[in-house]
């Protein structure tokens, strides 16, 4: 995929290639590409030259108003005085009268001196410096060759910048993220120097070669992070914090502060001592080469180089990301997390794939929004196409992904609730739990079909809600169940442990095996016992249309959340009556109402049967709106009249979606029930009266917007998401 040329704004030059540290996370020197050995050791005149040259004709080019450059290495300091005096004034005159000069460097400061500030102020070089915390923090990767520390010095040199006469050449601090670390006693040392801005850094990992992770917990680094985040929050935020900033601006549909996060395209380039070009220096964390152009500054433009396969990979937004991403709810903010992050050559994916970090941005990002609501005025993608009924079925498919994220969410919860009790019912549940974790580590899609199973929802709520009660037993039973499903399904086992109740050992979303009385409380499961014809599987039956496909489930232990009881497991006969009757329901749909059919393709799994004891309409609609199944499960009375039929499944369709947009779209003030049953109702009725038209019908739904629209309860998003209906009734 291929578009405009996307000029370059920042150019890191390497004028020295060596350091004086022996940092042993440092991506240059410790991690996959090793070329830092060929590469001569400081910057050549004809390098300068070539560079200031080739600069200056890519902004001229372009138009290019400003350009950053970032004098970096290695350790750029041991360039020394005259060279960089050298590097400064080549830009500088180069660059005159063509575009702005944003000179900038990135030192270790243990060199840094009056005699370096002096010549940084003359050309107006700011200064970023390397610092992970305090000494203790610091000193567990920044260390001189033979162990010492280096916390004294660099402290130095941040008291050299803060001096009066060279404070404005501060840029600030950058740390790298170490879990060992006390992230607030972290964060309380260098905001201490009260620099300008702090950057905080993931270590650079891949999935080949993924972060330290402490056992059992999902998201470690959003942890740490988001423990900084409180603290600077409490006190006012007193430091500009990069990071935070970014999420903030993106939630509310400003623009990525940072090359790691966001959507923006990659408009940065490397030049080696030697004059290659390169990309992203984090690309060397990758793989050896990894960051290659084949290109240098004596036979190759910029032009030339934007125009490289690895660059413009970087510059696709959305469409560059992989499928899981491009699905995720919170990608605006994220973008993927840093293009290094994401690579994995152990299936040929290579960088296909989300960030090896993405449960902690996610987290991350979904918990900044949680504490600003800068997210809370800005719409999902396809917002207006629910309230108009005009979805082409993307929407639901993001809601599905925003609910997916939520369950994930709920889960941890129930584990920091039931981890580590002990007894067989915390051993299974503790077992069960890594199992888990390690089949998301294998494959971060392999979780997928549990966390978006519409009863996995139902279940982890029961154990939130009702802890005490429900116990640890079942719960740990129902969780070694789904995961052993999971690992079936997935094809990551060749036998798992699965409980067994009331006779039967249920692989969700497949069917169940019955085994009668065993004498444990489990059965080993392998892909024979769940096989068509298998002695005692039951797998669950489909219903299929023109273009739906759903679970009949009446076999899910957990299914029994609607206003009225799940029925049993069918007979043949009910069977084929359901197989008869939905189609003929579902051509309604499709012809009345296209726009919601098509959501219902996309976001409904399961029909849960439902019994009629009463012979009683639906429950009112409840407010504020609560689904348990949300729209991927829609729990209804067989009805032999097709219209009738065809209103039940709108009907629960219509309450998941609302129920789903409210879990991250803020519509009205939701201690306000009286608005929130009619924002339901009315919702509900534009659709469903549309399948069985009567002459009052139109007028109700006018008087019913009218008096929606009068509400005070209704936020920006809730008024803009009312006139859609009304646009689409």
């Amino acid at each position: 995929m291929s578009g405009p040329l996307v000029p370059f704004r920042q150019l890191v030059l390497k004028v020295h290639s060596r350091c004086d540290l022996a940092c042993d996370h440092c991506y240059v020197y410790e991690h996959a590409d090793q070329s830092w050995t060929a590469r001569p050791k400081g910057i050549s005149d004809e390098v300068i030259s070539w560079t200031a040259l080739r600069l200056a004709e890519h902004a001229e080019e372009h138009a290019l108003s400003s350009v950053q450059v970032i004098l970096h290495g290695g350790e750029p300091l041991l360039a020394g005085t005259e060279r960089l005096r050298r590097v400064c004034e080549e830009l500088r005159t180069a660059l005159h009268g063509v575009s702005e000069l944003d000179l900038r460097i990135h030192t270790n400061g243990v060199q840094l001196s009056e005699r370096y500030l002096d010549l940084f102020a003359e050309f107006g070089v700011r200064v970023g410096i390397s610092l992970d915390g305090d000494k203790a923090a610091n000193d567990l990767h920044r260390r001189f060759a033979n162990g010492r520390s280096s916390h004294d010095k660099v402290l130095a040199a941040v008291d050299l910048l803060r001096r009066e006469r060279y404070r404005h050449l501060f840029a600030g601090l950058l740390c790298t993220i170490d879990l060992r670390n006390d992230p607030v006693a972290a964060y309380d040392a260098l905001a201490a120097l009260k620099p300008p801005r702090i950057d905080f850094l993931l270590p650079h990992a891949t999935w080949d070669e993924p972060p330290p992770r402490p056992d059992g917990i999902p998201a470690p680094y959003a942890a740490w992070l988001m423990a900084v985040y409180d603290r600077w929050d409490a006190q006012g935020r007193p430091v500009s914090v990069r990071l935070f900033d970014s999420v903030i601006s993106t939630l509310g549909g400003g623009p990525s502060l940072t090359e790691s996060m966001g959507l923006a395209p990659a408009d940065v380039v490397v030049v080696e001592t030697d004059g290659t070009f390169e990309q992203a220096d984090s690309l060397k964390t990758a793989y050896d080469g990894a960051p290659v152009t084949g290109q240098d500054v004596f036979r190759h433009t910029l032009d030339d180089v934007a125009r490289h396969p690895g660059i413009t990979a970087r510059q696709q937004g959305l469409a560059g990301l992989s499928e899981q991403c491009r699905s995720c709810p919170v990608v605006r903010s994220c973008g993927g997390g840093l293009f290094a992050h994401r690579y994995r050559g152990d299936d040929e994916s290579e960088f296909d794939n989300p960030s090896v970090y993405c449960a902690d941005l996610e987290t991350l990002v979904r918990s900044i929004d949680g504490r600003t609501g800068a997210g809370a005025d800005r719409p999902v993608e396809g917002f207006d196409a629910l309230a108009d009924g005009t979805d082409d079925g993307s929407a639901v498919r993001e809601l599905t992904q925003a609910r997916q994220a939520v369950t994930r969410e709920l889960l941890t919860l129930v584990d920091k609730e039931l981890a580590g009790q002990g007894g067989e019912s915390g051993e299974l549940w503790d077992r069960s739990w890594q199992l888990a974790l390690e089949l998301g580590r294998r494959d971060a899609t392999a979780l997928t079909p549990m966390l978006t199973h519409p009863y996995t929802r139902t279940w982890v709520v029961r154990c939130l809600e009702a802890p005490a009660s429900s116990g640890a037993a079942p719960a740990a039973a129902r969780l070694a169940s789904l995961v052993a499903s999971t690992a079936l399904r997935s094809g990551a086992a060749d036998r798992v442990t699965a409980p067994v109740a009331d006779g039967f050992a249920y692989v969700q979303g497949l069917g169940r095996l019955q085994v009668g009385e065993v004498p444990d409380s489990t059965v080993e499961l392998t892909p024979c016992h769940i096989s068509e014809g298998a002695p005692g599987w039951e797998p669950v039956r489909w219903l299929r249309a023109d273009g739906l496909e759903v679970v009949l489930d009446d076999l899910d232990p957990y299914r029994d959340c609607f206003d009225r009881p799940a029925s049993a497991r069918l007979t043949d006969e009910e069977t084929e009556l359901w197989r008869h009757v939905l189609p003929q329901a579902w051509a309604l749909i499709r012809k009345t109402l296209p726009g919601v059919a098509m959501g219902m393709a996309a976001g409904v799994r399961v029909v849960t049967p439902l019994t009629d004891p009463t012979g009683q309409a639906p429950a009112p609609v409840p407010a504020p709106v609560a689904v348990p199944g949300g729209f991927a499960a829609l729990g209804v009375v067989l009805d032999p009249d097709p219209v009738r039929l065809a209103v039940a499944l709108v009907r629960g369709f219509r309450l998941g979606v609302l129920d789903a947009l409210l879990d991250v779209c803020d519509l009205y003030d939701e201690a306000d029930s009286r608005t929130g049953a009619l924002l339901a109702d009315t919702y509900v009725s534009i659709a469903t009266d549309a399948l069985r038209p009567r002459p009052a019908s139109a007028r109700r739904i006018r008087r019913q917007l009218d008096e929606l629209s009068a509400q005070e309860s209704l936020t920006a998003l809730g008024r803009r998401f009312a006139e859609g209906m009304r646009r689409g009734g």
